[in-house]
C-alpha cells in the first residue's frame, strides 16, 4: 500500500507501535482507556496479513486518526463479502481538517482492490456528528435493523413468566 497525501494528511495501514496512540486518542475521545478492546482488535487486524483495513492518519507528524475494519466471507446470513467498521477515531483538535474522510477513503480503495462491495458500520441515532460525518462520506442507510436484548430483563421477563405458570 501506498502512503495516500492529501494535503499534509498521510494515511497508512496501522502498526502494533499504534497501540498506545490509538488507546490515548480513544481515550481523548471518549473519556475512559479501552486498552483490552484495543490490544484485542489491533492483533486482530495485523493477523489479517495482506488485507490492509486497519488505517492511522498522521497530520504535520501526529497521530492524528486511526480506523478499525474487519473484511467478513459471509456474515448474519449472507453469503457476500463485507467489510465492517468497528471504530474509528480522529483527534478532537483535528476534527474539520478531513482526517476522517481521508481514512475512509484510503479504505475505501483498499476494500475495492480485494473485491469487497460493501462497507458496514453501525452509530447510535443520537450522535448526531458521527451521523452526519458518515452521510457525508457515503453511507446511507441499511436495508436491515439491529437489534439489542437487555439480558437482565429478559431474564425477569422470563422469571415472571415461569412464576405465572
Amino acid at each position: 500500500m501506498t502512503n495516500l497525501e492529501v494535503t499534509d494528511i498521510t494515511v497508512r495501514r496501522l502498526r502494533p507501535a499504534d497501540l498506545e496512540a490509538v488507546i490515548a486518542l480513544d481515550a481523548k475521545n471518549t473519556g475512559r482507556r479501552r486498552t483490552e478492546y484495543f490490544k484485542l482488535k489491533l492483533a486482530q487486524a495485523l493477523s489479517d496479513t495482506g488485507i490492509e483495513v486497519s488505517l492511522a492518519a498522521e497530520k504535520d507528524e501526529m497521530f492524528a486518526g486511526f480506523l478499525l475494519a474487519r473484511v467478513y466471507y459471509g456474515e448474519f446470513g449472507s453469503t457476500e463479502k463485507v467489510a465492517v467498521l468497528d471504530t474509528l477515531g480522529v483527534h478532537p483538535d483535528l476534527r474539520g481538517k478531513r482526517i476522517g474522510h481521508s481514512l475512509i477513503r484510503q479504505l475505501r480503495t483498499n476494500l475495492l482492490g480485494l473485491g469487497i462491495p460493501t462497507l458496514q458500520t453501525e452509530v447510535s441515532f443520537e450522535d448526531q456528528d458521527v451521523m452526519t460525518f458518515f452521510q457525508h462520506t457515503g453511507f446511507r442507510l441499511a436495508n436491515r435493523v439491529c437489534l439489542d436484548l437487555d439480558l437482565e430483563k429478559a431474564r425477569a421477563g422470563d422469571e415472571r413468566a415461569d412464576a405465572l405458570r
